[in-house]
């Protein structure tokens, strides 16, 4: 990336974690029991704890207020949320002791090689600049243990959906919809297999979007070329 492609994505990722700043207690207020109304999310999560080892540790990147952190302990796992919102962080800590919560990047995450052994990434790549995938994906990569599963959602489409105001409060965030044809092979770039893809439409309560949702696997070491798709053995 060059120097000036860095200063513009650094712009971007100031204003979507002021953007989150504004609006975390009303965020954490309003989507506490988001998971309630999602039962095909739920199944997903469990699916992705079913193949945990219990009482392993599972990032939630792009964590927000944690309610999701906090499902999963709730669930027999040991939970980080890292999110690049101070005001996010600070609302999950308030509400979700049992959460372990870092304020974070996704393109540079606060944790060590291969300190997770799951990770959930749910509607927050959404934010990223197209040429900032990579690095996140190899990020997510990194700190996951070989083997390990990412559960990662997102908006399916082209298009970007701008926001100026939010519950009455003032941001600057743009909303990316993404290809699941072009977020694939960035996976498997990164060093993942993607073991399943499902698409569903929204529910009654949510936005009008089409969502995808991709279940990949870290590829273990010493696994055979053939499946590591433009990329050299790590």
């Amino acid at each position: 990336m060059g120097d000036r492609e860095h200063h513009i994505s650094a712009v971007r990722s100031s204003e979507v974690r002021s953007s989150y700043d504004a609006v975390a207690e009303e965020y954490a207020n309003r989507l506490h029991e988001e998971l309630d109304g999602k039962p095909l999310d739920r199944a997903l999560l469990t699916a992705l704890l079913e193949q945990t080892e219990r009482g392993a540790t599972v990032a939630d990147l792009g964590c927000g207020p944690g309610h999701v952190a906090a499902w999963l302990a709730g669930h027999g796992a040991r939970t980080v949320g890292i999110d690049l919102s101070a005001g996010m962080v600070e609302a999950g800590r308030r509400r979700f002791p049992q959460v372990e919560f870092r304020e974070g990047d996704l393109r540079e995450l606060p944790a060590k090689d291969a300190e997770f052994a799951s990770a959930v990434a749910l509607y927050t790549i959404i934010h990223l600049d197209p040429g900032d995938l990579p690095r996140a994906f190899d990020e997510m990569c990194r700190t996951l243990r070989p083997a390990g599963l990412l559960l990662l959602s997102f908006h399916v489409g082209e298009e970007v959906r701008h926001m100026d105001e939010w519950w009455g409060h003032g941001v600057n965030l743009d909303f990316r919809f993404l290809d699941p044809a072009h977020i694939a092979p960035l996976l498997e770039a990164a060093g993942f297999t993607v073991e399943m893809r499902m698409e569903r439409t929204h529910y009654a309560h949510e936005a009008e979007t089409r969502r995808c949702y991709f279940l990949a696997r870290r590829l273990p070491l010493g696994a055979p070329d053939e499946q590591r798709p433009g990329q050299s053995p790590r």
